[in-house]
């Protein structure tokens, strides 16, 4: 088991039953989430006999580094081959506000949209809380930087290894584990209903991202196989279950397919959908993939589907393109490799 893995709660009661303090719970998140350690030797106010304990016990090294792409816009695309040999990928991304990294929760995707690279490569296995600490703290260790947001939209559905990804979630928001603050991270679902009405009474304030992609069942069940077990009209009965439970806002992403969903008409049902909500918009230039048969909205396009949004009052963000040079879409590394 990976030492990520472990709560505090877990690791005081695995050293109380093992003859040690409590407070060397605190000491051991300290080298582990603060310093980065590799190796438990390098606690150096540690006895050797619980040094000796934890390495019998607990792993560090989660990921190995396959492969890492650079973009000219600072973007950091990282391929990780797991334990036993499957591959993940983790994106960093230089925003002005901070660094923020995209992280993967599954190897492989059951949820199979259509303009998705992840969806081509079933799910093999869901990842464990530790394995989606270790792409932060490995890509900070690349980075020689701390990481200051996190997105959980990489390859795989997040609630659909809802468990694991709880726990990933109270581990480095803890001020004492990577001390992320709970609005500097996004969780981002393609909709699984009973999930987000779950999600709400977690009590943390993470915030939550919906993956709409349409207005509508036709257009949507084209992109997403998902729709047709939770169509649109269950989608927004979810949101509006999470506003008036969770009372904070849910971000809509919204990726702007060529002649796909980016028509004018598509944008004003989007509106009647979205009326009255306390909801942003985010609209995503479509990343091109070599498995989809898509193309990214033309820039006029983009640019009057977010005139449409913002005069009717929709608040509304138009994403500044990222990674489009180094295939920074989620899972196209991972497919191209394999």
């Amino acid at each position: 088991m990976l030492i990520y893995d472990v709560t505090k709660e877990e690791l005081i009661e695995f050293l109380v039953t093992n003859g040690h303090k409590k407070y060397r719970a605190d000491q051991i998140w300290h080298w582990v989430y603060k310093q980065k350690i590799s190796d438990f030797k390098e606690m150096n106010n540690m006895p050797n006999d619980l040094i000796e304990l934890l390495a019998q016990n607990y792993k560090l090294n989660a990921l190995e580094l396959v492969l890492q792409h650079r973009s000219q816009d600072g973007t950091l695309k990282c391929l990780y081959s797991l334990h036993d040999g499957h591959l993940i990928e983790s994106v960093l991304m230089k925003q002005h506000y901070g660094n923020s990294i995209c992280v993967t929760t599954q190897v492989g995707c059951n949820i199979g949209c259509s303009f998705c690279a992840s969806g081509q490569l079933k799910k093999k296995r869901d990842l464990t809380a530790g394995e989606i600490i270790a792409q932060i703290i490995e890509t900070e260790k690349l980075l020689k930087e701390r990481i200051n947001y996190v997105v959980v939209m990489g390859i795989g559905e997040p609630f659909d290894n809802y468990e694991n990804l709880m726990k990933f979630l109270t581990i480095i928001n803890d001020p004492k584990g990577l001390s992320i603050g709970a609005r500097h991270i996004t969780v981002s679902t393609s909709g699984i209903v009973p999930k987000i009405k779950e999600y709400a009474h977690m009590g943390m304030q993470v915030n939550l991202a919906i993956s709409l992609h349409a207005p509508n069942n036709e257009i949507r069940s084209k992109l997403m196989k998902i729709n047709q077990a939770y169509p649109v009209e269950e989608v927004i009965d979810a949101i509006k279950y999470y506003l008036k439970v969770a009372n904070r806002r849910v971000t809509i992403e919204y990726i702007l397919i060529d002649e796909v969903n980016d028509m004018d008409e598509v944008a004003h049902e989007l509106v009647k959908v979205l009326r009255g909500l306390n909801v942003y918009v985010n609209l995503i230039p479509y990343n091109e993939v070599l498995e989809a048969p898509y193309k990214r909205s033309k820039i006029e396009q983009q640019l009057r589907f977010y005139d449409i949004l913002k005069k009717n009052r929709i608040q509304v963000t138009l994403r500044k393109e990222q990674g489009h040079d180094i295939n920074a879409a989620c899972g196209q590394l991972r497919s191209q490799h394999l």
